[in-house]
């Protein structure tokens, strides 16, 4: 990748004051709690935190703007968790709202579980986080405080497309658009596609996730307070590693799983990755990349494989890739009947909003080589996977 665009460098300069600060990530965290506020008894939640800032601070290649958004990671959920466990103890019947029979869009990341998501949000009988939802949840919003409420996300997607101009041509962002349950997710693997942190890399690998779905439970629980009860479209490609404490949480759920060849995934998603790290890390290690994503994305497939044998086979959507990406108009109705949805005349019209490229994007192209891995690493990785992908696409 070339140097940084010339805002990203500007933005560098500017923050540079502060980027000492980092070799105090206890004092800047504490800053951090007493601006979020904390509520009694989660001092567990808090302590996972604090953690992972000081893994953080310690990342290589770390930028000023990459300090300094790793801060606004941390206070960002510190707030929000303070904000819905005050919520729930001033009105103790939101933890009794039921997100019945959820739909939860999983699978390896670049699979099209974006487009999926997409495709069954168009029901008006469905409902879906949008981003300004995720960064801030909080009750219904009057109209008057919509523009304040929906800054933060506004601001996240200006900021995105000014230093990383790229990204929106791989994964464009949208504040008032549907997104996906990771930036809600306590502690998904977002922090390591921005900096490299292998301390946070092992203590995620040892984690009980069932805390984390439990909140975000709550989230959706506060969006749906007060508001008509429609059925919740979810996604993240991030579930996968963890479909055991999603259905811990969620007994109910369906789970509809996009597939595609992996060695696609890993070349696409390593590209989504250098574009975004971009704004936190450089130099970029581009081989670190690949290998990096490679032993987290294939983790997170076997994972998957391993709970997919206590699912119920009629909570269980398999998705090939050629659903959507070839043919929508066809594969869409599919996908309806296959979650119990109704397909009309409504959906079908609205369904060019959701699978045409955004105006002014352009295509996205991208090397496996280019992150120091080849097909035959790959598909070594993936066996086991691959095997039911091929059982899926017989299907």
């Amino acid at each position: 990748m070339s140097s940084a665009p010339l805002p990203l460098a500007l933005a560098d300069l500017l923050l540079r004051p502060g980027f000492g600060s980092r070799r105090v990530p206890d004092r800047v965290f504490d800053r951090l709690v007493a601006k979020a506020g904390q509520v009694e008894g989660d001092q567990q939640f808090v302590d996972d935190f604090r953690f992972l800032l000081r893994c953080w601070a310690k990342a290589e290649n770390l930028t000023p703007v990459g300090w300094q958004s790793a801060q606004t990671h941390v206070r960002r959920h510190l707030t929000n968790r303070a904000r819905i466990r005050r919520l729930i103890a001033e009105c103790p019947a939101i933890e009794q709202e039921p997100v019945e029979k959820p739909v939860f869009v999983v699978g390896l990341p670049r699979t099209a579980t974006t487009l999926t998501h997409g495709v069954l949000s168009l029901s008006g009988e469905h409902r879906s986080p949008l981003l300004w939802e995720l960064l801030t949840p909080d009750l219904k919003v009057p109209p008057g405080r919509r523009r304040k409420a929906t800054a933060p996300a506004r601001h996240l997607v200006q900021g995105t497309n000014l230093f990383a101009p790229r990204f929106r041509d791989i994964h464009p962002l949208v504040a008032e658009g549907p997104e996906e349950c990771t930036f809600a997710l306590p502690h998904a693997l977002m922090p390591l596609s921005s900096a490299r942190i292998p301390e946070y890399q092992a203590w995620h690998y040892e984690r009980d996730f069932v805390p984390d779905y439990r909140h975000l439970k709550q989230v959706y629980q506060v969006l749906q307070y007060g508001r008509p009860r429609r059925r919740w479209i979810l996604k993240s490609p991030m579930h996968l590693e963890n479909l055991d404490a999603l259905r811990t949480v969620f007994p109910d759920a369906t789970i509809v799983w996009t597939h595609r060849d992996p060695a696609t995934v890993m070349a696409s998603f390593c590209s989504l990755v250098e574009h975004g790290m971009v704004l936190s890390t450089r130099p970029v290690d581009l081989h670190g990349i690949g290998a990096t994503w490679l032993e987290l994305l294939s983790r997170s497939a076997a994972r998957g494989l391993a709970s997919r044998a206590a699912i119920p086979r009629e909570a269980l959507v398999d998705v090939p890739y050629s659903w959507l990406g070839s043919d929508p108009a066809v594969g869409a109705p599919k996908l309806y009947a296959a979650v119990g949805a109704r397909w009309t005349e409504a959906e079908a019209a609205r369904l060019p909003e959701v699978t045409a490229r955004p105006k002014g994007t352009r295509p996205h192209r991208y090397d496996l080589s280019r992150y120091g891995l080849t097909r035959a690493d790959v598909e070594s990785a993936f066996a086991d996977y691959n095997a039911l992908r091929a059982e899926v696409d017989r299907a």
